[in-house]
């Protein structure tokens, strides 16, 4: 993981190999498949930070995903290997927004880029609420002074 303190962001990087289910019949990688890889590294990088979703659930929060958006700029193809980074701000809010970007490791060629807003609910009510404890905890770990 890295941190970027001067501009107050998480960063945090995940590889992903293009597996064939992932293609389509013109052989690259359907567009939906984007978001699956951004979970992929949003779990990842919230699980540097010390903060599996296990925890978060075990603490009695969800973490739905209200908004979700991609952009493509290049096409991904089987056995590619992805660099996807995920970056969220240091900040303590009910709303976590994370950016995403995915990248041909061999080349550093840009493929696709996204984002998505998360919310905290409290899994006893399904309510949108302050995020927990452990996740404050966690941000201010991760967050040089």
């Amino acid at each position: 993981m890295k941190d970027h303190p001067s501009n107050g962001y998480i960063e945090h990087v995940t590889h992903i190999r293009v597996r064939y289910a992932d293609t389509d019949q013109m052989g690259m990688v359907y567009y939906g498949k984007y978001f699956e890889y951004f979970e992929v590294a949003r779990t990842e990088m919230l699980r540097a930070c010390g903060l599996p979703y296990a925890e978060i659930e075990a603490a009695g929060f969800w973490l739905p995903v209200s908004e979700a958006s991609a952009k493509y700029y290049h096409a991904a193809k089987y056995d590619d290997l992805l660099r996807v980074t995920a970056r969220m701000p240091h900040v303590v809010s009910p709303r976590l927004e994370i950016s995403y970007e995915a990248r041909l490791d061999a080349t550093e060629e840009l493929i696709a880029t996204g984002a998505t807003t998360l919310v905290f609910v409290s899994s006893a009510t399904g309510k949108p609420t302050r995020p927990p404890q452990i996740y404050r905890d966690a941000i201010e770990r991760n967050t040089t002074h």
